[in-house]
């Protein structure tokens, strides 16, 4: 059994503050700053622990090699403007996006708070993992949140074959009284781009249905699936929506077209500089927006079969703060070695935590 390529017969569970202190110890023995370790590791971890695992500890040996080949600018010197009362634009210097997110909510958010709205803009910036522990922030200050992100060119607009448009995510986040915030997340592909890659990285073949070889037919193949396109969910309605991301994400942020970014994976070549969009909005009044979003819920809850959004993500996200997360064994051993510069065939193996 396999989850990303990766075997899961062989796995070690590890607290999910070990796990932070252990990914934040290898960016920083890599030379990232402490502050900006932590801020990364805290929401690669994040994603671990919530199943969004293509946005989870796999990234940390990549990361680390474009921290290398100076493709992330871990000195990135973040700047915030005014773009109006409230508007901002972040400009995340090519460096990781995850600090320059943290500063555009720690500046932002007093904003709606007063205000009503805040838009933002983050540009110059890079892989921002998954969206949902982003915009879970928004909405745990009592506010509505959006988000939106381009990434490198991975779908072709309906009827095409040649790729545009990223994988586009967008999220959206609404907070709840007496409850975790209501907190939706997704990709526009069927699948993220991610798991094509880890198939490539394990030597797996991926299920039709999943992506389309360059000449624009399916494929099972990771190596024509990432040099073809990614199937989009909704047909045309998918691309559409990837082109409504495209504009709140790379133009408005005046970053890299999707067709432009540079990769996610790779040591070499210039920067992704994608961008992302975040907005947080304030209730008019925070008790009857909770109380009319509860009887949505409820009715949504009620019916046989149904499910709200994030549920499984939030008990997933429970249990790891609980009971620990349980990653492959190799992925342990990596950080381990990235953290200690020791090879793990020399160290004794870890053992649960």
């Amino acid at each position: 059994m396999c989850r990303l390529g990766i075997v899961l017969t062989d796995t070690v569970t590890i607290s999910f503050a070990r796990a932070v202190e252990l990914v934040s110890s290898a960016f920083f023995r890599a030379g990232v700053p402490r502050p900006v370790s932590a801020s990364v590791a805290e929401a690669l971890v994040t994603a671990e622990a919530e199943g969004q695992i293509g946005h989870g500890i796999i990234r940390l040996a990549d990361y680390i090699e474009q921290v290398r080949s100076q493709r992330i600018n871990v000195n990135a010197n973040i700047s915030v403007v005014s773009r109006g009362a409230a508007s901002l634009y972040v400009d995340a210097d090519f460096g990781f996006a995850y600090p320059a997110i943290d500063e555009a909510l720690a500046r932002g958010l007093p904003i709606a708070q007063e205000l009503g709205i805040c838009v933002i803009a983050i540009g110059n910036s890079h892989h921002c993992g998954a969206l949902s522990f982003h915009v879970e922030r928004i909405a745990a200050a009592g506010l509505i949140g959006l988000m939106f992100a381009n990434t490198p060119k991975a779908i072709a607009p309906w009827g095409s074959r040649d790729a545009v448009f990223g994988t586009n995510p967008i999220a959206f986040s609404a907070p709840r009284l007496g409850s975790h915030p209501l907190v939706i997340d997704l990709s526009l592909s069927r699948v993220a781009r991610g798991k094509v890659m880890a198939a490539k990285k394990s030597g797996d073949k991926i299920p039709l249905g999943w992506a389309l070889d360059c000449h624009g037919n399916p494929t099972t193949e990771p190596d024509d699936a990432l040099a073809g396109s990614m199937i989009p969910i909704g047909g045309a309605k998918g691309t559409a929506l990837a082109l409504m991301v495209e504009i709140l994400a790379a133009v408005f942020s005046e970053s890299a077209l999707s067709v432009e970014a540079g990769s996610f994976f790779d040591a070499a070549g210039l920067p992704p500089k994608v961008g992302q969009a975040l907005i947080a909005i304030r209730p008019a009044s925070e008790r009857t927006f909770a109380s009319r979003l509860e009887q949505l819920l409820e009715i949504i809850s009620s019916q046989e079969g149904a499910r709200l959004p994030g549920t499984r993500r939030q008990q997933a996200l429970s249990n790891a703060h609980k009971n620990g997360l349980e990653v492959p064994r190799s992925l342990i051993s990596v950080a381990q070695d990235l953290a200690t510069g020791a090879p793990s065939e020399n160290k004794r193996p870890l053992k649960p935590l």
